[in-house]
């Protein structure tokens, strides 16, 4: 059961908005929710939207992201707007969460934050240690098309650290700069409704999971954990091979072309799943510095008066051990992940060419088929695109959050 809301009382519901940090389990943690979405439900937790990528949407509007004019994606002007209509449509409690609202600057957060003020609003960030988000970080930026090297990204994200601007000089300090982002986006809360998590080391693998649901207040057994992905990594052979394939990319190829096919097919799917990576871990001659930064933030949370949930002392980065540069990768192990990569796109444009015949529908009985009907009536893919194209206009977003209350029946599950 979700922590009482104001429902009852005939205002409006709990809303749990989680900004991230990236790299901190965020992927484990939403493809749980959404896999155990009617579950969550019953305990009266409310998704808003039909799946993760709403949230995603809904966050890239409320931080004025530029869309490609090749993109084949929806526009998302009005996402966020239509996502909090749900959320506020929820008989107790609604969770939003995409890591990436932690981009947002100052007055995108107080727009965020203001939308949300009619509701018992509470913000949640989940935290790691100092020493594993690095070199996550890194690894990310190769697989969004970065093309700098782990030795000179790190020393730009040093060099940034000391600056008052850090945020705006260094995407990971954007990112990461942990106390200036709370306290962005807690301006206009007390410091109790600021829920800080701090990501387990080593433990039962549903740890970090245990330690979001008690923010929720609901029960976390019974989820189903069966399929549930993690952001894999990337090994440092693996990362350098998609470094060197980004400098070779022509830049006219979009960027959600590069998305959709080199890192989710690519970096994801092949390259996350080789066996015996080498993994990309701190230099030694930086353990002092980390160890620095992991005990300033831990002194400003334990005086921030914020709601920390886990151990602090899971912030403090581990002994750094030998690490490897991008410098001795090994021109085989380079060529063998190259090898993978070359295949898997192969059998991809095969795929596309000569695409297998769609096995016939089973029936599932007359009230599924209603539903099924109902469903592409309401919300069909050709429905959806008009829909989001015309979301810039209030009445085409009113008429989406009915949409979503009649398909999703929200209330059905009050408590």
């Amino acid at each position: 059961m979700a922590r009482a809301g104001r429902h009852g009382a005939g205002l409006a519901p709990r809303v749990y908005l989680h900004i991230g940090e990236p790299k901190t389990g965020t992927t484990f943690l939403q493809e749980l929710i959404w896999a155990n979405r009617a579950l969550l439900a019953e305990r009266g937790v409310v998704l808003p939207g039909y799946d993760r990528f709403d949230h995603s949407r809904a966050s890239r509007d409320v931080r004025g992201a530029a869309r490609e004019a090749s993109d084949q994606a929806d526009s998302w002007i009005g996402e966020w707007d239509v996502l909090i209509r749900q959320a506020m449509r929820a008989p107790v409690a609604a969770l939003i969460s995409d890591e990436v609202l932690t981009a947002c600057n100052p007055p995108q957060a107080d727009r965020a934050v203001r939308s949300l003020l009619s509701t018992d609003l509470h913000i949640i960030a989940t935290v790691r240690d100092f020493g594993s988000v690095l070199p996550a970080e890194w690894q990310e930026s190769i697989k969004v098309r970065g093309t700098v090297p782990w030795d000179a990204w790190l020393k730009a994200v040093v060099e940034a650290e000391p600056e008052p601007d850090r945020r705006r000089r260094s995407w990971f300090w954007t990112m990461h700069d942990t106390m200036a982002n709370l306290a962005m986006w807690s301006k206009h809360l007390p410091a109790d409704r600021i829920h800080v998590i701090t990501v387990p080391r080593g433990g039962p693998p549903d740890g970090l999971w245990v330690r979001f649901a008690s923010v929720l207040g609901i029960d976390p057994s019974g989820v189903d954990l069966s399929n549930i992905r993690s952001n894999t990594s990337l090994g440092l052979m693996e990362a350098e091979f998609l470094r060197r394939l980004n400098e070779a990319l022509p830049a006219d190829v979009p960027n959600w072309f590069y998305t959709r096919n080199i890192k989710r097919l690519l970096a994801h799917n092949v390259l996350a799943a080789r066996p015996g990576r080498a993994r990309v871990t701190l230099p030694p001659e930086l353990s002092d510095w980390s160890q620095q930064q992991a005990e300033l933030l831990v002194a400003g949370l334990t005086a921030s008066g914020y709601d920390i949930v886990g151990d602090m002392t899971d912030l403090l980065p581990l002994p750094a051990g030998d690490a490897a540069s991008t410098d001795e990768t090994s021109v085989e192990q380079v060529v063998d992940a190259a090898v993978l990569a070359t295949a898997a796109l192969a059998e991809q444009y095969y795929r596309q060419m000569y695409p297998a015949e769609a096995e016939p529908e089973q029936s599932h009985g007359l009230r599924r088929a209603i539903g099924r009907l109902r469903w592409i009536a309401l919300n069909g893919q050709r429905i959806q695109h008009l829909l989001k194209g015309g979301s810039k206009h209030r009445i085409v977003r009113s008429l989406r959050v009915v949409i979503w209350q009649v398909l999703v029946r929200p209330g059905r599950y009050r408590s």
